[in-house]
């Protein structure tokens, strides 16, 4: 369990690094992602981004669990 905690920590820093000075600016931003703003509103439904997140997340843990 340790092991994992840490392992989750590091991800989760190594992300904040990447948001910090830009490298995942085109998150969100891909072909397939919705965005629609109103006057008063916006409404943002990233499904391209979600499939990919999804793909690499099943990829990892297939990768570790072998």
């Amino acid at each position: 369990m340790g092991n994992l905690l840490m392992t989750v920590g590091l991800l989760l820093f190594g992300a904040g690094l990447a948001l910090k000075f830009g490298l995942l600016s085109w998150f969100g931003r891909l072909p397939g992602d919705l965005r629609y703003e109103g006057d008063h509103f916006m409404v943002f439904v990233p499904f391209t981004s979600m499939i990919l997140i999804s793909i690499v997340l099943t990829l990892l843990l297939w990768i570790f669990n072998r």
